[in-house]
């Protein structure tokens, strides 16, 4: 089970996906267990579309408030 800090959620609109390593990201093709620094630079939101920028941790210093 991943840690909040592993798991990333994205900051735009009313989007809210949450990237969890554990389920990977059936749509673009990532598999489970793939680390969200592993993640292709062009990978993108499948809800919204956003870049990995548009992403923040749900645990840890860089965390969503």
């Amino acid at each position: 089970m991943a840690n909040p800090e592993d798991i990333y959620q994205c900051q735009t609109g009313n989007c809210g996906y949450m990237y969890n390593p554990d389920k990977g990201d059936r749509r673009g093709k990532i598999k489970k267990e793939t680390a969200f620094g592993d993640l292709p630079d062009d990978w993108k939101c499948p809800v919204c579309g956003a870049g990995e920028k548009m992403f923040k941790p749900l645990g840890g210093p860089d965390a969503v408030k």
